[in-house]
């Protein structure tokens, strides 16, 4: 049999048509979330194909090779991209590659998908090798190619979501969400306001508390939530799903409409980040709060830093403020410090803001145990846990929730957390990990609960929501007042009022917001330049023909 398949292994086609094949195995069954055991069959049936057409074999009377570069070389690097994407994220949000491209990707921790980016671009390039050769050498390959280019074009989601964008310059109404955003206002503060420790939980959805899909991963953060109020129901809703899109919709009420165009110097990182709304740290620093932010990864990756400093956080410490107060300085991953180290910081900081006592504090804090795509699990975890074997994502949140339950019971046993509200959260769902094709076999929630003084404990209250709620729901259980139970484009979940999820659905939201100019201007309220500003007003009020379920959540008189 071998001495069979060597002449044929001999002929250049079959090398072509199987890097090919391999390659649109991968891509189809990244794309289409199959096992990747189905990259050997769709290979298998990609050579049949060919050696049924006899594509790039010698014909009777061929045409000469054509010298010639294939129409569709830019179409399929396109696609090689949005594959990569989706085979690093799961999810592709044009809006997150937009947003970091302009705010700068220093102090990146992504090392290993660094090395899986060259490996892709590898493959891509041999992948392209191919292509060029079949066309070059098979006339009937040469002469549809171009239908081809066309079709790879109009169906790759990059390009699609690049025209959606575009098309919302010219809408005639680019406003809708914007007429449902209600100015942050806080009308009356209690006597005794409390203090907030805030707990960002990287990627640790509320998805895994199934425990017939994962298990007791998600255990120690249910026995917390018995302790609290939990919130089911927490959608991510599109530009809230990376982290610093998901700390904005938590903290600002709004999705991350990246800056885009109506960025001024385009060649330059942002130097400030929404500048245009009011968050919750402007609100906090108004009533008196000192506010600080801690995370174990650098704060110059994608304008984290900026946002803190430019939001009211008179403390914004990262990576390179809280690497050097290590103990063993080698103690650290790809982004920065692990999650144990970063809890005694914390613990540390709030003995220090108690100590002080002469106003109420607020600490947010984000961790990174939970990171796809593999996670960074603490050595403590190893300690209690046994040995991770570096690829098990369940390991990770299971360590993830340890850690914030093992914090807590510090906290609480030196009476660290007397008058705080404590809000655990996770920035976003989770991008691609080992657990994917579980997380994406049902509907996914992100974690959101609530402890502290006036937090009914047990409470578990399901709506429809998403992390926009966020905003008014901690600023209401914090005990302040504010109007209409909104803030933002969010509705407390303290309060009877309908959310916008509610009203809309996701699916309503998502397409309203690729038509949205005017929110996306609200945001960036002083990075957009004279001569854009005309281009991207709103049309006329007379032309927005909506149905009354539509006007129902649209601003009341006074709201503003």
């Amino acid at each position: 049999m071998i001495r069979h398949l060597l002449p044929l292994l001999r002929q250049p086609r079959w090398w072509a048509l199987l890097v090919m094949g391999l390659c649109l195995g991968h891509a189809v069954t990244t794309v289409a979330l199959l096992s990747d055991w189905g990259i050997v069959p769709i290979a298998a049936a990609w050579l049949g194909l060919g050696w049924l057409l006899r594509w790039g074999a010698p014909a009777d009377h061929p045409p000469p090779p054509g010298r010639v570069w294939p129409w569709s070389l830019i179409p399929l690097i396109l696609w090689g991209v949005y594959v990569y994407l989706a085979e690093s994220f799961g999810i592709v949000e044009l809006g997150a590659i937009f947003f970091h491209l302009q705010a700068g990707m220093q102090g990146h921790g992504g090392i290993s998908r660094s090395l899986a980016a060259i490996a892709y671009t590898l493959s891509m390039l041999a992948f392209l090798v191919a292509f060029i050769w079949l066309v070059r050498h098979d006339h009937r390959w040469r002469r549809f190619e171009w239908l081809l280019a066309v079709v790879l074009l109009a169906s790759n989601p990059l390009f699609y979501g690049v025209g959606q964008r575009g098309a919302a310059i010219v809408t005639d109404d680019g406003a809708w969400l914007d007429r449902r955003y209600v100015e942050p206002t806080i009308r009356r503060a209690p006597e005794r306001p409390p203090n907030l420790l805030l707990l960002y939980l990287e990627s640790i959805e509320r998805t895994y508390a199934d425990r017939e899909r994962f298990g007791d991963a998600y255990a120690f953060l249910d026995a917390i939530g018995r302790r609290g109020h939990v919130f089911e129901g927490v959608r991510q809703l599109e530009n809230t799903g990376w982290t610093m899109a998901g700390m904005i919709a938590s903290q600002c009420g709004a999705p991350l409409m990246p800056a885009g165009l109506l960025h001024d110097t385009q060649f330059e990182p942002l130097g400030r980040v929404v500048p245009g709304v009011e968050c919750l740290g402007d609100l906090l620093a108004d009533q008196g709060y000192r506010l600080t932010f801690m995370g174990g990864a650098s704060t110059d990756f994608a304008g984290k830093g900026i946002f803190y400093e430019d939001h009211g956080f008179q403390a914004v410490l990262g990576r390179d403020d809280l690497e050097p107060r290590l103990e063993d300085p080698d103690y650290v991953n790809n982004w920065g410090l692990f999650d144990d180290s970063l809890y005694d910081m914390t613990v540390e900081r709030i003995r220090r803001l108690e100590a002080a006592g002469d106003a109420p504090w607020g600490l947010v804090s984000l961790s990174l145990a939970g990171h796809a795509p593999n996670g960074y699990p603490a050595r403590a975890c190893e300690e209690r846990q046994g040995e991770f074997d570096g690829e098990d994502i369940l390991y990770a949140v299971e360590c993830s929730a340890w850690l914030t339950h093992n914090l807590l019971e510090r906290l609480e046993a030196e009476g660290l957390l007397a008058n705080t509200l404590v809000v655990i959260a996770s920035d976003h769902l989770s991008m691609k990990v080992s657990a994917w094709e579980d997380l994406v076999a049902g509907e996914r929630a992100n974690t959101f609960m609530l402890l502290g003084p006036g937090i009914e404990a047990g409470r578990r209250t399901r709506r429809e929501a998403s992390t926009i709620d966020l905003f008014p729901t901690i600023l209401e259980a914090m005990g302040f007042t504010i109007g209409g139970h909104r803030a933002g484009l969010g509705v407390s979940l303290l309060s009877d009022e309908r959310t916008l999820v509610e009203r809309h659905g996701t699916a309503d939201i998502a397409a309203r917001m690729h038509e949205e100019t005017a929110l996306q201007q609200r945001l960036w309220e002083g990075l957009v330049p004279e001569s854009r500003r005309k281009e991207l007003e709103p049309s006329p009020p007379e032309q927005v023909v909506e149905t009354p379920e539509d006007e129902a959540d649209e601003l009341e008189p006074g709201m503003q």
